[in-house]
């Protein structure tokens, strides 16, 4: 897979600082207007000259797969490209050479490897909360399934069925080894209403695992990491670094599970935050 992106923000030996960015809805704004892609490339700007000063290490950190965001970059005509792009919900890490070049980060693959986690695996789950249970998840076949992120969709019923049957798809995917993602569905970002996301993917694994892989792997303390979110599945990624928030425009289900929360919405909030630690 030989993929070329944009350059990247400005690079540096060192690294003090880490900010993670979730992408749809936090660093690239679905609607897409001329004051939101305004924002976006003010924002670009600060924090390339933030790389700079401050040697600063930008990821985003992603549900999308890279076909995706390469095609929201262009979309929205995204400037620069991150140091390190984590797809596909933190199952694939690419880093992005200063031509623009991903190259993928080795030892997280090796990680994947170990976690014998398959397609035939998922398959038996799904099959056992079915025929079990009861319990139907429909498969996400818009963006098609990856090698480490399977994608399915469970449909709201009465509350009080809904936590049963969320409960139970949770505590087959922990005894079977599977690591699971499930947040409801955002339809700014093109999910369907009424209904879960449900993500299987290898244990240890996710954006909460990301944070940790990378602050190791650069290197750089708690104190000096920070992350934006929008949605229930960035949370744990917010709890995971010293500084994390969601922003403005995060979805309920987000803001009754993290505290910190920005005034402004996209780039706004996000600046917001970026000019009050630096």
């Amino acid at each position: 897979m030989n993929y070329k992106i944009n350059k990247p923000f400005s690079t540096s030996r060192d690294v003090n600082y880490l900010i993670f960015f979730d992408f749809d809805e936090t660093y690239f704004p679905h609607d897409c207007t001329e004051e939101l892609l305004g924002k976006l490339y003010e924002m670009e700007e600060y924090l390339n000259n933030l790389v700079q000063k401050r040697c600063v290490k930008i990821g985003w950190v992603t549900g999308s797969d890279l076909n995706n965001i390469i095609h929201k970059m262009e979309r929205a005509n995204i400037t620069y490209s991150p140091h390190f792009i984590a797809s596909n919900l933190g199952t694939e890490i690419y880093h992005v050479s200063e031509n623009g070049e991903l190259q993928i980060n080795k030892i997280w693959e090796n990680r994947l490897i170990e976690a014998n986690f398959s397609n035939e695996l998922v398959k038996e789950l799904i099959r056992e909360l079915y025929n079990v249970y009861r319990i139907r998840l429909v498969e996400q076949t818009q963006f098609g399934q990856k090698r480490y992120k399977y994608n399915y969709y469970y449909f709201e019923k009465s509350k009080s069925q809904s936590q049963y049957d969320l409960k139970i798809i949770r505590h087959l995917a922990k005894i079977n080894g599977i690591g699971i993602n499930i947040n409801r569905c955002n339809p700014k970002a093109g999910d369907p209403k009424g209904a879960f996301d449900v993500d299987l993917i290898p244990l240890y694994t996710g954006k909460k695992e990301i944070v940790r892989f990378m602050m190791n792997y650069y290197q750089v303390s708690l104190a000096n990491t920070i992350a934006f979110g929008d949605s229930g599945n960035d949370v744990e990624m917010l709890k995971t670094v010293k500084h994390g928030y969601l922003l403005g425009n995060a979805t309920e289900e987000a803001k009754r599970l993290h505290n910190k929360l920005t005034t402004s919405h996209y780039s706004s909030g996000i600046l917001e935050v970026l000019k009050n630690i630096f």
